[in-house]
């Protein structure tokens, strides 16, 4: 039996997925830890049996078949790789360059070699699995990009993909042109019946998940207020359940979030604006928050802020219905809307969450076990059970005490294959 010992060095410039997944078809590796959190529960002493791409065994007793490689992760914590439950791998942080510049003055081709990067920094950061809610002007390029990790043509976190977000026609942008000329959206424009059909039409293109806005601002400088009438939000999301899509719904407005609670959604992004009633609303019919903590925070600290309180309006709004949320004993969906800021930097979220008086287990959960089940993925990612993919991760220290050792990434699988030097 041979014997690994960590730390490991991460390779972030010549790596080869391709070949660590060949390898891993044939590998046997048994895992051991100090202690293993399941997605929910955390277990000191236990082993973890991992053959080919999944996971055959965990617990205190297990132990290495002939031939199996054994993993010593010494003073480590073993865990499900890290599920990002809202991201635009085809953005890149708004200091460097605007939301209106990316979309109008980049090309497809730079976008699509930032994204490739965007999903190495965000794999090698623990997070193997992403929701990407949009490309943002980058048309299907999110499915090629999918396809290509798939294929193991680059390196990249299993990705869920949203294709061309939907707004309400005249309801998105960039915005500030001669109303005359046609100017490239960052979304599907729809209206009425239309809606239903560019549903379809991103399904075709293959979107794994459907992404409505419910509300937005018309103009620059304008507050946001509700765009797709309750009407189109309905149909959308049955014709996405139809095809057997969830639907994530962005809304800040108090109105927004109601129709797409009564629309029958999965999540509704943001949802700063909540009240009382309408996150009682989302307790009672199953709609999860993705609260996207990180986003105002990052937008705040590119327009001066130090991060010292009192913080800025924005920052404080997003805190306050997260804190309501919670209250209402929602369920939350861990998500930064990474893009607003930088990919690889994931863990920012999970540590606003737990800043802002989430426990660091419960943000754990929500981070794994939580996004598999609400993103109808826990059959194959998001907790260490037997029969699920080997999609796995080791820090430094106990993250069930502190989400910040996340940051201290020492071990990454990724359906079996070891991701390290």
């Amino acid at each position: 039996m041979k014997l690994l010992t960590l730390p490991f060095v991460f390779v972030a410039t010549m790596f080869c997925l391709n070949a660590a997944a060949a390898e891993s078809s044939d590998t046997t590796l048994l895992l051991r830890p100090a202690r293993v959190f399941d997605g929910t529960t955390l277990h000191e002493g236990w082993r973890v049996l991992v053959q080919g791409d999944r996971i055959v065994a965990a617990g205190a007793d297990v132990t290495a078949p002939t031939g199996a490689r054994e993993v010593n992760l010494a003073n480590q914590t073993l865990l499900p790789g890290l599920i990002e439950g809202h991201s635009h791998l085809f953005l890149h942080p708004y200091n460097e360059r605007s939301w209106d510049d990316q979309v109008l003055r980049e090309s497809l081709a730079l976008r699509t070699v930032r994204a490739v990067t965007a999903a190495r920094a965000t794999l090698l950061a623990g997070f193997t699995t992403v929701r990407d809610l949009g490309t943002e002007g980058a048309g299907y390029a999110d499915v090629g990009l999918k396809q290509a990790i798939d294929e193991g043509i680059v390196p990249g976190p299993r990705m869920l993909v949203a294709t061309l977000a939907i707004v309400a026609t005249g309801a998105y942008g960039p915005k500030g042109f001669e109303p005359g000329v046609h100017i490239p959206q960052g979304a599907e424009e729809a209206s009425g019946e239309d809606v239903v059909r560019a549903v379809r039409r991103q399904i075709a293109a293959g979107a794994d998940v459907v992404k409505l806005y419910a509300d937005y601002r018309w103009r620059p400088g304008e507050e946001s207020r509700p765009t797709l009438s309750a009407a189109e939000l309905k149909a959308a999301a049955d014709a996405a359940h139809d095809a057997g899509r969830t639907v994530a719904i962005h809304a800040s407005t108090p109105e927004g979030m109601r129709r797409a609670i009564a629309a029958g959604v999965e999540t509704i992004e943001h949802g700063y604006g909540g009240t009382k009633e309408i996150y009682a609303a989302m307790k009672e019919r199953g709609v999860a928050l993705c609260p996207t903590l990180a986003a105002p925070d990052a937008v705040a600290r590119y327009q001066g802020w130090d991060g010292r309180e009192p913080a800025p309006r924005a920052v404080q709004l997003a805190r306050s219905g997260f804190n309501a949320a919670r209250a209402a004993k929602v369920t939350v969906c861990a998500g930064g809307d990474v893009g607003v800021f930088a990919h690889g930097d994931n863990v920012r979220e999970l540590e606003l969450m737990q800043a802002a008086g989430m426990p660091a287990r419960e943000v754990l959960i929500a981070a794994t076990s939580g996004n598999a089940r609400i993103f109808r993925i826990d059959d194959k990612v998001g907790s260490v059970r037997p029969g699920l993919l080997a999609d796995l991760i080791a820090v430094e220290g106990n993250p069930t005490e502190d989400v910040r050792v996340l940051r201290q990434i020492r071990f990454v699988v990724k359906g079996g294959a070891v991701i390290a030097n």
